[in-house]
């Protein structure tokens, strides 16, 4: 079964600099084990397209049941450089909850 990731997840994003740092953190521990299936480095590079210039590396935290996306070159060159309305990166972690991840 197809949900959008805000089903077993929620999410909090911020900056620094040119980079994004997203944590995904299930709501539930069983949903972790989709967060690492279906939630990889890959996906979140083809869902945000060409707004990350850069690479998308993925960190494990089992002991939490997150992730953790760092998102290089996302930010149009940072707070102070970017032309972007959230030149802060905090709503990509808000856009990521759209991504469709298969339950079962």
């Amino acid at each position: 079964m197809r949900v959008p990731l805000s089903e077993i997840a929620h999410t909090r994003s911020g900056d620094k600099g040119d980079t994004v740092n997203i944590g995904v953190i299930a709501w539930a521990p069983e949903g972790y084990e989709v967060l690492l299936r279906e939630v990889t480095a890959e996906r979140v590079k083809v869902f945000f397209g060409d707004r990350v210039k850069g690479s998308v590396e993925r960190f494990e935290l089992p002991n939490l049941h997150a992730l953790n996306f760092v998102l290089r070159g996302a930010l149009g060159g940072g707070g102070t450089l970017s032309l972007r309305i959230d030149a802060q990166g905090k709503t990509f972690g808000a856009a990521l909850l759209g991504l469709e991840v298969e339950t079962e």
